[in-house]
């Protein structure tokens, strides 16, 4: 290609071309990089809002050059003003070097997803059957329960001298039994302690009763933020600054694995109890493994 052509064409008509020379289609360049074909395809028109966000367009335009034969890194130098701008360059690195797996479990929860819309429409009508189920359920034991209520304000009319003392000593043993189990109850069982560390991440054995846990992420600036419980994706967005999102995990939840952009500006709670992330790099990739 000339150097002529270089200065004139976009860094998606470049792409193209070298694809095209290479003698790649879009498909052969998604088995390769495990990036999304749409993303390819937006890439080579030049249409970056539709990547998944600004954090990824330079660490996927990157990607794409250097499966084409381009040096990724020259080619961003080049049409730098041309294209969003991003946290720093060791983050696009980043992006590019670790998250090719992350992408090939998410194109799995797309097309699982799709999957699942199918059966939206017959999962309502299910739904709306058990509430209808459920309400009359309610309603019955409701008028039960006033009857049964109604029977015993009448027997206890009658009332012997004397029982009312040992039925206020009942009452009041009853209220400080109940005051103990919600002391118990309240209290946070769940302890975290890291098992092992790396540069970009690690892994932390959470004990806990709780039957489900709940993971809250709490952002200072802008993040991505991607959760898998027991290898599925239950969770993932682009979390804006100073935002607060709590994801419930299943009841059955053995290992939930998080994918963390920005992680520096991150902090998680699991139960309530902060996490403290052993590693300082700004992408992270975490796991939790749970025991009672």
């Amino acid at each position: 290609m000339s150097e002529d052509k270089k200065n004139t064409a976009s860094i998606g008509k470049t792409l193209h071309d070298a694809r095209v020379e290479k003698g790649l289609t879009i498909d052969d360049l998604q088995n390769n990089t495990k990036i999304q074909k749409r993303y390819l395809i937006a890439i080579d028109d030049d249409k970056f809002d539709e990547l998944p966000g600004e954090f990824y367009v330079r660490a996927f335009v990157k990607q794409y050059a250097d499966a084409v034969g381009l040096d990724g890194t020259e080619l961003l130098k080049q049409f730098d003003a041309s294209l969003p701008e991003t946290q720093n360059p060791e983050y696009v690195d980043k992006v590019s070097e670790d998250k090719i797996a992350s992408r090939t479990a998410q194109r799995k929860v797309d097309d699982r997803n799709m999957t699942i819309r199918r059966y939206i429409p017959v999962t309502i009508i299910s739904v709306a059957a058990v509430l209808v189920v459920l309400v009359i359920w309610f309603a019955a034991a409701k008028s039960s329960k006033n009857s049964q209520q109604t029977n015993i304000s009448s027997s206890s009319s009658i009332s012997v001298s004397g029982s009312s003392s040992s039925s206020s000593d009942s009452s009041s043993s009853a209220k400080k039994e109940s005051k103990k189990k919600t002391k118990k109850t309240t209290t946070n069982t769940t302890k975290i302690a890291s098992e092992s560390t790396s540069t970009d991440g690690g892994t932390y054995k959470v004990t806990t009763k709780t039957a489900a846990s709940s993971i809250k992420i709490s952002t200072s600036a802008k993040a991505w933020v991607s959760i898998n419980a027991n290898s599925s994706n239950v969770y993932q967005a682009s979390q804006d600054a100073n935002t607060n999102h709590t994801v419930k995990l299943p009841s059955n939840t053995t290992s939930a694995t998080l994918n963390l952009g920005n992680a520096t500006a991150t902090k998680l709670y699991i139960n309530g109890k902060a996490v403290k992330l052993t590693s300082n790099s700004q992408v992270q990739n975490i796991t939790f493994n749970f025991s009672k």
